[in-house]
């Protein structure tokens, strides 16, 4: 494993480090687990989680120089506002949180978006900035902005994003020395695994119902 400095990290680098994790990280990595626990399950409550997880990470972000990532995180209290009045509408509507489908060309068009989002930002970050690592940094944040945006609108394909945003970001964090953070991205990984099968079983047995 490598340190920010591209020092390699031997065992009693990392138990020294682990000894001194801040407790503003762990809150938020606790907060953002259960947030998306709840969201794999479809729970309208995972949103007063989400909202105090990302307000925390905002800190830890601006702390450890991951700029792009700071700003995200008030972007997604207002994408976090705007998805907690989408799934009560619809399950007023419908008696639950119905998962809707992005069709192929919509899907591509995401795609290119996040390319291009990235390449943009990352630019940004690395001429304006003292970003650490700022493409790379980019990457997981203009992914997770499409993700998040998909999140709120019920789309299933919200769960591919997030699990390219967990397995790019597990070592981003890690070489920054988040290493609680970077833990929890290998369970949100796991986590969004089962939020794409779950909700795609949702969308399957409605749609058989229909």
């Amino acid at each position: 494993m490598l340190t920010g400095e591209g020092k390699a990290l031997d065992g009693r680098d990392f138990l020294r480090q682990s000894r001194g994790m801040n407790p503003l990280e762990i809150a938020a990595s606790a907060l953002l687990l259960v947030n998306i626990a709840l969201v794999a399950r479809r729970s309208i409550w995972n949103y007063p989680f989400a909202i105090a997880a990302v307000s925390l990470y905002a800190v830890l972000f601006f702390q450890t120089r991951l700029y792009s990532d700071m700003l995200l995180q008030g972007f997604y209290v207002v994408l976090n506002l705007y998805g907690w009045m989408n799934w009560t509408r619809s399950k007023a509507d419908a008696g639950e949180v119905v998962v809707l489908t992005l069709r192929w060309p919509a899907r591509v068009g995401w795609l290119a978006g996040c390319v291009a989002l990235t390449g943009g930002w990352g630019w940004l970050m690395h001429r304006l900035t003292d970003a650490a690592l700022p493409w790379w940094d980019a990457g997981v944040a203009m992914t997770s902005v499409a993700a998040q945006i998909l999140l709120s609108r019920r789309y299933l394909e919200n769960w591919v994003l997030w699990i390219v945003v967990d397995i790019v970001a597990i070592p981003l964090f890690a070489v920054r020395g988040l290493w609680p953070t970077a833990g929890v991205y290998v369970i949100l990984l796991g986590l969004s695994i089962w939020g794409l099968i779950d909700w795609n079983r949702a969308h399957a047995a409605r749609r058989a119902a229909a």
